[in-house]
């Protein structure tokens, strides 16, 4: 089962295009995740500039690397976030934050969420992975008391900022790939069902496998795999390790990334606690033939060495053969 290797360039965005680009290529990847922030990737300029967008294809073509998706998870948090404040400042785009008036922000978000499917298209890509946001994420804690119909408005906000940028992708051909992860609507198993259902297992709305989130969470990646088979649109490869001995707790005590306190951490893939292999047998038995992409996240690691290390290990893990193949391979073997 041939899946292509990429790069996530998010964690990249500071150097230009072009030399993550390089070094990419250099390295051996196949192609590039690429984020919609930096100089990588302009939404605007690439639906209102043909020869945008024919640039970025030039270079991509310049060092043999494709494309499969491209991501624009820190527009799409702000579409359903509450409260929206100086974090959000300092990730979304300018035009996006504008005057920082919340309801404004969202909305914009929103336009930019549109745009990026658009975009998305013009370049040939079919999936657009990303963050939704969510209203009722503060609420985690679930003190002081949460009455359920809070919870409930949440998942209807959710649906109703969402439906109209996934009209969107359905008029253009492209699926949207949530990654489940802490602070948005989807962040564990439970809540991914009450999502799905939310929006009513509309198409255009699937998944993006990221393990990293599910293994600090004490969730089971491999059964997540195989529930949500049909909505695997996209995989990142981003790793966790746990450091949990009765001090370190398990939400990170506001303390920074490598900060040794903390009770979880990302690491460089294939050095943390993802039961890779399982995941990668699972993604052969329901037939996801789509890119792997690194999201190489790891502050302990230069990434100029975390680049290359990961995809080393994951090139190991991709020629795991699919359960037909493996079996027909062993039945040949024994009828020689």
């Amino acid at each position: 089962m041939a899946r292509p290797i990429t790069l996530f360039t998010g964690q990249w965005a500071d150097l230009p295009f072009e030399e993550v680009a390089r070094r990419a290529s250099e390295w051996g990847y196949e192609g590039l995740e690429i984020a919609c922030w930096g100089d990588h990737f302009d939404v605007l300029k690439a639906v209102e500039d043909d020869g945008y967008v024919e640039e970025k294809k030039a270079l991509l073509e310049k060092y043999n690397l494709s494309v499969y998706a491209i991501s624009n998870h820190l527009n799409g948090q702000a579409v359903c976030d509450n409260p929206i404040d100086e974090r959000h400042k300092g990730i979304v785009n300018p035009r996006v934050w504008g005057d920082g008036n919340p309801e404004g922000v969202r909305q914009r978000a929103a336009e930019e969420m549109k745009l990026t499917a658009r975009a998305a298209a013009k370049l040939g890509v079919k999936t657009v992975v990303g963050f939704t946001g969510s209203s009722i994420w503060h609420y985690v804690a679930m003190f002081p008391p949460v009455p359920p119909h809070m919870i409930e408005a949440g998942y209807q906000d959710f649906a109703d900022r969402w439906n109209p940028i996934l009209d969107v992708f359905d008029e253009v051909g492209v699926r949207f790939a949530h990654e489940v992860h802490p602070s948005e609507i989807a962040y564990d198993y439970w809540t991914t069902v009450r999502t799905l259902e939310a929006i009513g297992h509309r198409e255009a709305f699937g998944l993006n496998f990221d393990p990293s989130h599910f293994v600090w969470q004490d969730l089971d990646p491999v059964g997540f795999l195989w529930d949500f088979k049909d909505r695997i649109y996209h995989v990142d490869c981003k790793e966790s390790v746990k450091q949990l001995n009765g001090r370190n707790g398990r939400l990170g005590s506001h303390l920074p990334w490598a900060d040794p306190r903390r009770g979880w951490d990302f690491v460089s893939t294939g050095h943390g606690d993802v039961p890779w292999e399982a995941c990668f047998r699972m993604l052969n038995a329901i037939g996801y033939d789509g890119p792997i992409s690194i999201e190489w996240e790891d502050a302990g690691m230069d990434r100029l060495v975390g680049g290359p290390d990961a995809l080393a290990f994951i090139q190991k893990l991709v020629q795991i053969e699919p359960p037909a193949a493996a079996f027909d391979a062993a039945f040949s073997s024994s009828s020689d």
